[in-house]
């Protein structure tokens, strides 16, 4: 399941439609040691993700509320609208990679799909083989920066394979629920993969985190 994303308090140092304290976002710890994902995903790769990349996306997360803040105070509507793209940005950046994080486990570790999570991506997809291959050509084929995702449909009830542009996420500019999330920005496997992406989506697939796919299935059907 995705946990509910770290954050502190923090004052308001100025009078404000919201209540007089602020949310900050915090860099989540990891539930595994940086080389725990080797030989699928080095340690250098996994340091330089969490520890900066997305440090850089909660930091400027903060920075853009914190604007954000100040705009809605002194009611400059064109400054709160100006901030929007980069909570878009920072803050999607910040869900997805926490659901990222919680959807790997080091190799015989995150179980195996199972049960109706199978059963529904065989009904779908015909078998896991074909879905992994389906979403691996679908996810190869993001342009530039994104993510691949399988998220569920709550609407007609049914798994769908999707992908979305830079970090924008899944269920704020889809609908659909985030049940697995695979990263393909370059910072994502440039350092082990080079500019081989196949290469990578095939090896992820070594440290998937089942079990917390086959929970986030379960609690949205």
């Amino acid at each position: 399941m995705l946990r509910t994303l770290p954050r502190t308090f923090t004052s308001f140092t100025k009078p404000s439609a919201f209540v007089g304290l602020r949310y900050k976002h915090s860099l989540p710890s990891l539930p595994y040691a940086y080389n725990a994902l080797e030989p699928y995903i080095s340690k250098e790769i996994m340091e330089v993700h969490h520890a900066k990349h997305h440090q850089t996306y909660v930091n400027n997360l903060n920075t853009a509320e914190e604007k954000l803040h100040s705009a809605v105070s002194d009611k400059n509507i064109n400054e709160e609208i100006a901030i929007q793209s980069a909570i878009k940005f920072n803050g999607g950046g910040h869900i997805n990679h926490t659901l990222f994080w919680e959807n790997l486990a080091p190799k015989g570790k995150g179980g195996k799909p199972s049960g109706e999570l199978l059963k529904e991506i065989e009904k779908t997809w015909g078998s896991l083989d074909k879905f992994i291959e389906k979403f691996n050509a679908q996810t190869a084929a993001v342009q530039g920066s994104g993510w691949g995702w399988l998220g569920y449909n709550k609407e007609f009830k049914r798994l769908e394979i999707a992908t979305t542009a830079n970090q924008d996420p899944l269920k704020a500019t889809t609908g659909l629920v985030p049940l697995l999330g695979v990263d393909v920005w370059e910072h994502a496997y440039y350092l082990q993969y080079k500019n081989v992406r196949p290469d990578y989506l095939k090896a992820v697939w070594e440290v998937i985190n089942w079990d917390t796919v086959s929970e986030r299935f379960s609690k949205n059907r």
